[in-house]
C-alpha cells in the first residue's frame, strides 16, 4: 500500500541519516520498521495489566505548558511517586517515575501526548510479567 505524509525537511534529513548510517536498504523499509516499534510500543502500554511500575520521559517547552502541566501531575499523583527535572535552554526534560495501575499510569501517558507544547512522551514499564524469568 503506498501512502504519503507530510514532515519538516528537517526531520526528513535527519531520518534519511539515520537509516543510512544503520545500513537499512531503503526509506521505505526504515518508515516500516519505525511503524512497526511504534505500534509494538503502544501495544505494550495498552495491553499492560494489573498493577506496574514506569518510567515516563518527556520534554516540553517551560512556558508554554507548565502550569499545565503541574495540574495534570497533581491529578495523578497517586501514581507518580517521584520525579526528575532539567532545563535546556527553553525546553525541559522530565521523568516521572510512576507505580500503581496500569490504566492509571496509561491515562497519564495519554494525558501528556495531548499537549502541543509537549514533543516527546516515551515510557518504560515493569509488569509482573516482565520480571518473571
Amino acid at each position: 500500500m503506498r501512502t504519503s505524509l507530510n514532515v519538516s525537511e528537517e526531520v526528513l534529513s535527519a531520518f534519511d541519516a539515520v537509516w543510512r548510517a544503520e545500513g537499512i536498504d531503503s526509506r521505505s523499509r526504515a518508515i516500516r520498521e519505525a511503524m512497526l516499534e511504534y505500534v509494538e510500543s503502544h501495544s505494550r502500554l495498552e495491553d499492560a495489566e494489573g498493577d506496574i511500575a514506569a518510567v515516563v520521559v518527556f520534554d516540553y517547552e517551560h512556558e508554554a505548558v507548565i502550569g499545565e502541566l503541574h495540574v495534570v501531575q497533581h491529578e495523578f499523583e497517586a501514581v507518580i511517586d517521584a520525579t526528575s527535572h532539567t532545563h535546556h535552554g527553553e525546553w525541559c526534560l522530565e521523568a516521572a517515575f510512576c507505580e500503581g495501575p496500569a490504566e492509571r499510569v496509561r491515562t497519564l501517558v495519554y494525558r501528556l501526548r495531548d499537549f502541543d507544547a509537549v514533543r516527546r512522551v516515551s515510557v518504560l514499564s515493569l509488569t509482573a510479567e516482565s520480571t518473571e524469568m
